[in-house]
């Protein structure tokens, strides 16, 4: 029997127009977990260049790997900066029921 062989697979290296950003940022946002929506924007903002994002959010890039590392839980003024960074934009729209 032979082993299965494995390779890491990341997000962020398919991420490669700002519509696809956008539209897996939506998707994290829609299932509601904020480790997964964390994760998601740490996804892009390596995909884009975490030093770069780091910058123009105004934070240190150590702290903004950290903040959107799997264990981290930024402040919703971190989000908004990285969002803002990134040249995203979050909505709210009413859920109908």
């Amino acid at each position: 029997m032979s082993k299965t062989r494995t390779k890491s697979w990341d997000a962020a290296e398919h991420l490669e127009s700002d519509e696809d950003m956008a539209a897996y940022l939506e998707a994290a946002l829609e299932d509601g977990d904020p480790a997964l929506v964390a994760a998601a924007l740490g996804d892009i903002a390596r995909a884009k260049g975490m030093a770069e994002i780091a910058r123009e959010a105004g934070l240190g890039r150590e702290s903004l790997y950290k903040a959107l590392s799997p264990g981290g839980n930024p402040e919703l003024a971190t989000i908004l900066k990285v969002v803002r960074a990134l040249g995203l934009r979050l909505h709210a729209t009413a859920e109908h029921g």
